[in-house]
């Protein structure tokens, strides 16, 4: 895997809702023997967009079809999760390096002090 792909994987919902297989962005190889990954949830409740924060990608924007999306969907950074490589069922697309930038960039800002 490589950052800006999108990837399936099987993710735990909010609350008690059971897991499900989902979209994902890989945002980075992780060091370390645990994980192999870090990845971002995509979700198409486009109503829990945080603006300045999340990432949005709908069928109009240049690389939307080369990330394997089927429709309007919402990169939810606060959905983040950490993966071995075995947990990834496979590679839907990828996203322009810009919007990759965009959005480790939301979260560096976030974590700098």
């Amino acid at each position: 895997m490589n950052p800006g792909d999108v990837v399936l994987v099987r993710l735990p919902q909010v609350g008690a809702s059971p897991v499900k297989l989902r979209p994902a962005l890989f945002l980075t190889t992780l060091p370390g023997p645990y994980q192999d990954g870090l990845l971002c949830g995509i979700s198409t409740r486009l109503q829990n967009t945080l603006p300045n924060w999340d990432e949005l990608i709908q069928p109009g924007d240049t690389d939307f079809a080369a990330s394997g999306l089927i429709q309007a969907s919402v990169i939810r950074l606060s959905y983040l999760r950490a993966v071995t490589s075995a947990e990834i069922i496979g590679l839907i697309g990828t996203i322009d390096p810009s919007r990759l930038l965009r959005v480790r960039q939301h979260l560096s800002d976030y974590l700098r002090p």
